[in-house]
């Protein structure tokens, strides 16, 4: 009698301490140890908890039974995220018709009467909530201090497509979704090998949301898989809804610009991550996996530079760092040039240049304000719009706006034209958070060529380089392996070196399995004819 009222104050008690801000506990576990209370062997004790745990709650749906018409039996399940046709025909209909002889024990019901594949079996509160959030109808029987949790979640989602914001002339088209369970999926049909691990926290108080890591055993350091389970388990927060939320928690530095996680919803990409010895984490409810550690460098690199003719990579990739200094430093050039080093313009130039600019009444570095901040809303506004004339604004905007503003005399056409190829040289940069970085810091160099002239770009760049080197991603330098210089790992900075020649992982967190490939690989026509 004690114990059946001490069940039947379970479900208020577990109520009271979600809704107390004084009880906070770590976000991973949400109060799970407050219910690690084993089940009752009474089914009315059972169903009596979790009523009031999941009171006004219309979609939480209580169907009782008895099977075999003799002993009661429940089922709890979430409207919507249930396959309730399997659980008819698989659940239902098959215990509704046993007999006494195949109910005699819960180990019996679950051997000849349930063709359900996955079947789990519980014995708390804690797993029993859980699972029926997870989609997992419950199942309880009368007399049983255990429950069955049944494979059949089930709901609407996304199906598998090329990413847009990473597309690709040559490599896969398939790219992850929201589900979890999917993107693990994609992954492990990447990396088919039982090295690859996939370890499962939750977090978040009340979104209880599914955060896996993985890594590939063998070729990931120990202790790199371990800081990142050690720093996932810092986090206290209320709910997790985008992969966004991890960055922001465990990155090493938060205030600074540059993204120290790589995020993509490219499965190639994360397989080939967790190749070099990289840990990756998957987000229940995002398509953006983060990737760590990372460099500057792999910000700069695309997919499909490793699927080309690495002749074609390593141009390409050349072509990207040119562009990547236009987009950061060519309207501060032009703005120190034109006011405080005339004479490094030809002469004809700047006859040019000053007849543009005869009418204009703001000086260089207003007028390349005015232009960038229109530049910028212009993209933004191509973003956010739908799809249909997001891309016709944008451009009948550019157009429309630039002549204008040449035509009133605000700005000069050089300027114009300095934005207009600075905008194009930021669309080079294959990972939207670099390039948005890299967007930030044009305007307070802009600002220091417009006050200091080219010395205060050269103050500029180096303030940024001296953040960059003091910048870390999970203790791995920012700028490796540049700084500190490790020859070896060049082949994959400044060019694409070929397959063959990349016997080496990159070096991360130390010399973890270095080596990726045997010697020899190079091709050789004469080989295949001895």
């Amino acid at each position: 009698m004690v114990r059946g009222r001490k069940l039947r104050h379970i479900g208020k008690w577990f109520k009271r301490t979600l809704q107390s801000d004084a009880n906070q506990q770590p976000a991973g576990s949400s109060h799970a140890s407050s219910l690690q209370e084993p089940l009752s062997s009474l089914l009315d004790d059972n169903m009596e908890v979790l009523h009031q745990l999941y009171a006004n709650c219309d979609d939480v749906i209580f169907r009782s039974f008895s099977i075999g018409g003799q002993i009661k039996a429940a089922v709890i399940y979430i409207d919507g995220l249930t396959d309730t046709v399997s659980l008819d025909r698989f659940v239902f209909e098959p215990l509704m018709q046993a007999d006494g002889a195949e109910w005699a024990d819960l180990q019996s019901l679950m051997r000849h009467k349930l063709p359900v594949s996955k079947v789990t079996e519980l014995d708390s509160y804690s797993a029993v909530i859980d699972q029926i959030s997870n989609g997992a109808p419950l199942l309880l029987v009368d007399g049983s201090p255990r429950a069955m949790a049944l494979g059949m979640a089930r709901w609407e989602m996304r199906s598998i497509e090329e990413p847009t914001a990473e597309s690709v002339i040559r490599g896969p088209r398939e790219g992850f979704i929201e589900s979890i369970g999917v993107n693990a999926t994609l992954l492990r049909r990447k990396l088919k090998s039982p090295q690859l691990k996939m370890h499962s926290i939750k977090i978040g108080r009340y979104s209880q949301t599914q955060v896996m890591i993985a890594y590939v055993d063998g070729l990931a350091d120990p202790t790199l898989i371990k800081e990142v389970k050690a720093r996932l388990q810092r986090i206290q927060i209320d709910g997790v809804l985008e992969s966004g939320y991890i960055e922001e928690m465990i990155q090493d530095n938060p205030y600074s610009p540059f993204p120290q996680l790589l995020a993509t919803e490219r499965p190639d990409t994360v397989a080939s991550g967790l190749l070099e010895g990289r840990a990756a984490i998957l987000v229940d409810g995002t398509p953006f996996v983060l990737i760590a550690p990372i460099t500057l460098y792999s910000m700069f690199q695309s997919a499909e530079d490793y699927y080309q003719r690495f002749i074609i990579g390593t141009a390409i990739r050349w072509l990207r760092y040119v562009f990547i200094l236009v987009s950061l430093l060519m309207p501060s050039a032009y703005i120190a040039i034109l006011t405080f080093h005339q004479e490094m313009i030809p002469t004809a130039l700047l006859l040019s240049i000053a007849q543009s600019r005869e009418e204009i009444p703001f000086p260089a570095l207003i007028e390349a304000l005015i232009m960038e901040v229109s530049f910028e809303a212009l993209r933004e506004a191509g973003v956010r719009l739908p799809k249909q004339v997001g891309a016709a604004v944008s451009i009948v905007g550019a157009l429309v706006i630039g002549q204008a503003a040449t035509s009133a005399g605000l700005v000069s056409a050089p300027m114009v034209m300095v934005v207009a190829i600075t905008g194009i040289a930021s669309f080079t940069i294959p990972r939207y958070a670099a390039g948005t970085a890299l967007r930030i810091l044009r305007f307070p160099v802009m600002f220091l060529a417009g006050t200091l002239g080219l010395l205060g770009i050269m103050l500029g760049i180096i303030t940024i380089l001296v953040h960059l080197c003091t910048l870390r991603s999970f203790g791995v330098p920012y700028l490796s392996p540049m700084a500190p210089l490790k020859l070896r790992d060049l082949k994959d900075v400044l060019l694409r070196a070929p397959w063959w020649s990349l016997q080496a992982r990159p070096h991360l967190t130390g010399e973890y399995n270095p080596h990726r490939q045997s010697y020899g690989n190079k091709p050789d026509p004469g080989k295949g004819t001895e």
